[in-house]
């Protein structure tokens, strides 16, 4: 027969934190969200829609980038529910999905302007 050894403080604390993690595929959605911001050109269109819901003609002209090209990461940004797609006459409007993703968006800004070390940057509130 073996011998039971009590449950130390330690492991009561491993369990319970154990038992409070996501679950790996909730996990795995949110390093996928994170990979999509990730990216320089996804980032600045969500900037740009968190200021206006705009055409893909007008991402193009602002970021000075091809049509064909925001397209594409506009395509990424629908799949991973950050931005939705309005269609007003011949028309497609492009904004942000949610109040949660100008929630992400801001505290992202928040983040890293109370991080960086030259400063705060008030450029974008």
């Amino acid at each position: 027969m073996v011998p039971q050894t009590p449950e130390t403080e330690s492991t009561r604390s491993i369990n319970f934190l154990a038992s409070a993690m996501p679950a790996e595929e909730t996990l795995s959605e949110l390093a996928d969200l994170f990979h999509v911001l990730g990216d320089l050109t996804r980032i600045r269109i969500l900037c740009a829609l968190s200021i206006s819901e705009l055409r893909v003609s007008e991402i193009a002209e602002l970021l000075s980038m091809s049509s064909s090209a925001i397209s594409h990461q506009l395509r990424v940004l629908r799949q991973a529910r950050l931005v939705r797609l309005t269609r007003k006459g011949r028309s497609s409007i492009y904004a942000l999905d949610d109040d949660h993703v100008r929630t992400i968006f801001d505290q992202g800004f928040r983040h890293v302007r109370h991080s960086a070390p030259w400063g705060k940057d008030n450029s974008h509130a």
